[in-house]
């Protein structure tokens, strides 16, 4: 049965998403059961694609990428796929009229990881759009559930938000960047190793991105906003504490929170929520 199908290619994504990111597993869950599923069935997509560049390394990955771009195609011309993540996600894109334009960007993205290892500002601003501000608009096509106009006067908060998460992921990951994959994204690192000045300097810049990406999460329908805040919350603590180590630290570390203090943070975030006070 082809229900049944479905059925399993969205516990696939399910688990993908469930077994890669613990903490954004846990936003999704506090999203509307309406959207919930949808949101799962984006970071598979991603997350599959994302492991090709960086994960990948004994294979093609190339060959793979070529490859994932165009079983999408086919699975969105005929509406189903045998790979499962695929999909799932193929129903998500037509479910809410999900942009090929973005999805693209998406993908050219993750390209641009197979042979580029420094980046100018332009060439930074255009990979972030592609890699994260991309995903947050796949994002909110679901949260705003068709309703275009909203979707117009809260795409430049989507795009600061997935800015922010992006930002916060190449400090917290800089370590394993510049010495396992050969990665600097920063163009303030090009020529120089992270101190104290350039970090204060990336911080900053992140810190602007999240402060006008809240406003957008306050307008966001209440379906979507619990789940989106709580992932919020708990990047903005992950700043403030790349914030507090010394620059040598993230260098050496992967620094991270505490799953009981994730446990805080969310029963928090739900207090305020609940208020109204985000």
């Amino acid at each position: 049965m082809k229900v049944l199908f479905d059925q399993v290619a969205e516990q696939c994504s399910q688990l993908v998403t469930r077994t890669y990111s613990t903490s954004f597993s846990f936003g999704v869950q506090l999203l509307h059961p309406s959207i919930r599923q949808h949101i799962y069935n984006i970071y598979g997509f991603v997350r599959l694609a994302d492991e090709i560049v960086d994960s990948f390394h004994a294979y093609d990955k190339a060959k793979l990428l070529e490859e994932l771009e165009t079983d999408y195609q086919q699975a969105f011309q005929n509406q189903i796929s045998l790979n499962p993540i695929l999909n799932a996600f193929q129903h998500t894109v037509h479910r809410f009229s999900i942009g090929q334009e973005v999805i693209q960007a998406f993908l050219e993205s993750m390209k641009t990881d197979l042979h580029q290892t420094r980046y100018t500002q332009p060439e930074y601003t255009r990979y972030i759009y592609g890699s994260a501000d991309a995903v947050g608009l796949m994002c909110l096509t679901v949260f705003v559930q068709g309703n275009s106009s909203l979707y117009n006067e809260l795409k430049p908060y989507a795009m600061r938000l997935g800015s922010a998460f992006q930002k916060v992921n190449f400090l917290r990951d800089l370590k394993n960047d510049t010495q396992e994959l050969n990665r600097n994204y920063f163009p303030i690192l090009q020529s120089e190793t992270l101190n104290e000045t350039n970090k204060k300097k990336i911080i900053a810049e992140i810190h602007e991105d999240f402060q006008i990406a809240r406003i957008g999460i306050r307008q966001l329908p209440r379906e979507a906003q619990l789940g989106v805040y709580i992932a919020f919350i708990y990047y903005l603590q992950l700043l403030r504490r790349l914030e507090r180590v010394p620059a040598q630290s993230i260098l050496t570390q992967r620094i991270r929170i505490s799953n009981t203090r994730k446990i805080a943070l969310a029963l928090l975030s739900g207090l305020r929520h609940w208020l109204r006070l985000i």
